[in-house]
């Protein structure tokens, strides 16, 4: 069996409740579209990463738990929230979001109409971190995944072991009178960790780019500890050689980060389990962690949802299309304009482990 090494676009059929327009995901009963990439005049929104939630539309629907972070970065828009499993109907579409896992508010998207039900995951992972409502498989006729890391090398560890070792390097350089800077996405990966590390370890510093989405979190009753900024009072260069610095990956090289002297740094990405990455990085430590689903994850998701038919979208998608093919499902790779803060921090061609056969 052929599998193209790109993505085909989106093949239609008459009754398709989601179809490929130039302007993103587009349902033709509902006249709406799903995480549109261009401006158009009602759009359903998975979660609030850049490229999933953009300025420019007329209407927005999306989680509650969105309100935040899409006001933080969106500005004033009109939006209509409503809470996960809350149906509402538009053109004789019912519409409901349902758990994705992946940051706060994120959600999956459920259409029904005339008997199908469709659902576009938008992102997800499968673990729970305990910033956002974990993961639920919503029963469908056809599901929409994404793919980022549809390879079986990617495994992630688990939360225990992931906020042990990262514990332990913070532990390490402190005793050690050295800064621990961990680069990580602004939105998502630093409230993850802010969650889950030992903050009796020392002060935690954050960039600020990461504290106004903290607040988001808090104001939405997710615990995290007590941050500080490096311009606030009482941070002095004895209390930055015991802190953990969160930064987001755009601060590396910059001015901001002279103030931390002999600092030892890491970088929190999924992509870290590939040999290369941290080297490319030029990091001293690199942490395996996403947000997206690993193999394991996205093998569980698709399996959950009971799914015959099944669209891949951005990532491995020719080894996912491969595996759900030979596991007797219809499935199809498109292309979208998806990429999300993984993505674009993705290795180099060159630096890509080839892909592996399904295991």
């Amino acid at each position: 069996m052929h599998v193209p090494d790109t993505p085909l676009s989106f093949p239609s059929r008459p009754d398709d409740l989601i179809t490929a327009r130039p302007e993103g995901l587009y349902c033709p009963p509902g006249d709406f579209y799903i995480d549109p990439w261009r401006p158009v005049d009602r759009a359903v929104i998975t979660h609030a990463h850049s490229d999933h939630a953009r300025t420019g539309h007329g209407h927005y629907l999306a989680h509650q738990d969105s309100r935040g972070t899409l006001q933080t970065r969106l500005g004033e828009i009109a939006l209509q929230t409503v809470g996960y499993g809350e149906g509402i109907v538009h053109n004789g579409v019912r519409i409901s979001l349902h758990p994705a896992g992946h940051v706060l508010g994120s959600a999956q998207v459920r259409l029904e109409h005339a008997g199908r039900v469709w659902v576009a995951s938008g992102d997800y992972k499968t673990e729970p971190d305990g910033t956002n409502t974990p993961f639920e498989p919503v029963p469908c006729d056809t599901f929409i995944t994404e793919s980022t890391f549809g390879l079986p090398i990617y495994r992630w560890p688990t939360q225990e072991q992931l906020f042990r070792d990262i514990d332990a390097w913070w532990r390490a350089n402190a005793e050690a009178g050295r800064a621990s800077v961990l680069l990580c996405y602004a939105f998502g990966k630093a409230q993850r960790i802010l969650h889950g590390v030992d903050a009796s370890i020392g002060p935690i510093v954050v960039h600020g780019a990461v504290e106004p989405l903290n607040a988001v979190y808090r104001a939405a009753g997710v615990a995290l500890p007590p941050t500080l900024r490096v311009t606030d009072p009482g941070v002095t260069p004895a209390l930055l050689k015991r802190a953990l610095v969160l930064a987001p990956p755009s601060a590396q090289g910059t001015p901001w980060m002279r103030r931390f002297g002999n600092y030892s740094d890491a970088f929190a990405s999924g992509w870290m389990q590939l040999r290369g990455t941290r080297r490319r990085r030029n990091v001293d430590r690199g942490f395996v962690m996403s947000d997206h689903a690993d193999w394991p994850g996205l093998q569980k998701a698709v399996a959950g949802t009971g799914a015959e038919r099944v669209f891949v979208t951005h990532g491995s998608v020719a080894v996912m299309v491969r595996w759900l093919t030979e596991n007797g499902l219809e499935a199809q790779g498109f292309k979208t304009e998806y990429g999300d803060e993984d993505v674009a921090d993705a290795p180099a061609p060159t630096e890509q482990t080839p892909p592996q056969g399904p295991e």
